[in-house]
């Protein structure tokens, strides 16, 4: 038996007393909490391991700032995870139910997934946050991150499993896979006798490698080729600060946009205003001719590409469009389906927007950065979906669980 393969009967153990541990969760997730406080120097040294790593490899600033781990930060994954303690838990929840006419009482309640499998980039983060919503919703899990972040996972994940055993539970209901290469992620993904649902939560790179080549089951995440259409009516200067916080607030992340489309009656007025506010942080614009024609030569010109590239830094994709339709039809061709934003006055077009346009989150005036667990009031999130079968949009507890029939009866047979 593997490596991996132990960690898969071990959590495979964890999950059976997870599914009826009840209120030891919460106690397991306060104890996270203050572990994670108490743990901030020593997170924070390991994380500096992996920043200086990152450093010295090349990494962009944006895929530095994903990385890093400040007091701050950790006090805000802190909070997120008494943010899920405060939730109620899903597990044993009726959701529908009756009396059959031969007397059988049959009830439909959720259940955990069982054992969860993630894998992930370079986000530290991510090692807390799915870990307590795994916990939170009875699901053992195992996580392999990205080298990157190796340092940091290792540390939180060990503060985490000491937490978990301090309040009487199975320390393996939260592993780490701490070998980074290749070969540990085939593993993960060919699981089958113990993982009951993969998630990879990364770049468009890493989820096309687990969808192919996974043999169990998997929900697809996190890739964002995001868009904000201006349509001929919008507000200007609405347009403006919605675009700027779509891109700058943190380029990294995956609902961050990466095109605007402007319509062709307002691009002459809007555009300047847009690249005035997002010269504020050097954004570089990759334009159509017309966007150029309007703005001039500081706009790279656009191939083919850029309509179809995540980022994930300060650069943006601007076409001019001229037409609602247009619009329309360059996202449905480009987007991923994560999260999509029309800017208008124009009730009719709102409404249009939101039925016509495919995808997991779909916005009419407000910025694409609230596709998020926590802003949806969610708690932290688990990633993304982009995906339609059992769960689209922020992963929140809910979406991790899975569904099971109790029929009681008083000896029916059925003839």
């Amino acid at each position: 038996m593997t490596v991996i393969e132990q960690m898969g009967a071990k959590a495979k153990a964890a999950s059976q007393s997870l599914a009826i541990a009840g209120e030891k969760k919460n106690a397991a997730l306060a104890a996270i909490a203050q572990a994670l406080i108490d743990n901030t120097d020593n997170i924070i040294a390991a994380n500096r391991i992996d920043l200086d790593n990152g450093e010295k490899n090349g990494l962009s600033a944006a895929l530095i700032d994903r990385l890093t781990l400040t007091e701050a930060r950790i006090k805000g994954i802190a909070d997120g995870v008494l943010e899920v303690m405060a939730l109620p838990d899903p597990i044993g929840t009726v959701i529908s139910g009756g009396t059959r006419p031969n007397g059988l009482r049959i009830t439909k309640v959720r259940v955990p997934l069982g054992v969860i499998g993630i894998i992930f980039e370079s986000r530290p983060n991510v090692t807390a946050d799915a870990a307590v919503l795994c916990l939170k919703s009875g699901n053992a899990v195992i996580l392999r991150g990205g080298k990157e972040a190796i340092n940091s996972n290792k540390c939180i994940t060990a503060v985490m499993q000491d937490a978990i055993e301090s309040a009487g539970l199975d320390r393996n209901s939260v592993q780490l896979i701490e070998d980074t290469s290749r070969q540990s992620s085939i593993e993960l993904m060919e699981l089958t006798e113990y993982l009951d649902v993969l998630i990879p939560r990364g770049g468009k790179g890493l989820i096309r490698a687990v969808v192919e080549n996974a043999k169990v089951p998997v929900i697809e995440t996190g890739a964002g080729n995001c868009h904000t259409y201006v349509d001929a009516s919008a507000d200007i200067n609405m347009a403006a600060e919605i675009i700027y916080n779509a891109k700058t607030s943190r380029p990294s992340v995956c609902n961050a946009i990466e095109t605007i489309l402007v319509h062709e009656d307002i691009a002459d007025k809007a555009l300047p205003v847009i690249k005035a506010r997002l010269d504020e942080k050097n954004v570089e614009l990759r334009g159509c001719e017309k966007t150029i024609a309007i703005l001039g030569s500081s706009v790279k010109p656009a191939c083919e590409s850029d309509w179809e590239t995540e980022y994930g830094d300060y650069i943006l994709a601007v076409k001019v469009v001229s037409s609602f339709d247009e619009a329309v039809a360059h996202i449905a061709k480009y987007s991923t389906g994560h999260s999509e934003c029309i800017v208008t006055s124009d009730y009719k077009n709102a409404k249009r927007f939101t039925a016509v346009v495919d995808a997991a989150a779909v916005y009419v005036n407000a910025s694409t950065r609230f596709t998020d667990g926590g802003m949806f009031g969610l708690g932290a999130e688990i990633g993304i979906s982009t995906q339609k079968l059992h769960t689209r949009g922020p992963m929140g507890l809910n979406e991790l669980t899975s569904v099971k029939f109790i029929i009681e009866g008083d000896g029916q047979v059925r003839n």
